[in-house]
């Protein structure tokens, strides 16, 4: 099930409190973890539901030097092509 939220704020940094209000609402569509992420204006949370990849599923997701940050909601089926191409072109 799991549930994101997010803010952008215009007016100065994403408010790490009401992040964390916003995550709290969520906790029934994911009870299993949780994760944030604030960079200036923007700020991210998730709420997982564990059913798939147990142990190394939780979000935020960041690429491997940090400069792409996402949360997302749904099952990627084809990840293990997904995960060649990536490493394919690169990336760890």
């Amino acid at each position: 099930m799991c549930g994101i939220c997010g803010i952008v704020s215009a007016s100065g940094p994403a408010d790490p409190e009401r992040l964390a209000q916003m995550s709290a609402k969520l906790v029934h569509r994911g009870p299993d973890s949780d994760g944030t992420f604030l960079d200036g204006p923007v700020g991210l949370a998730a709420r997982r539901l564990a059913i798939i990849d147990l142990a190394g599923g939780d979000q935020p997701i960041a690429n491997e030097d940090g400069t792409v940050t996402v949360v997302q909601n749904g099952e990627l089926y084809n990840y293990p092509e997904l995960r060649m191409e990536l490493e394919r072109a690169g990336h760890r």
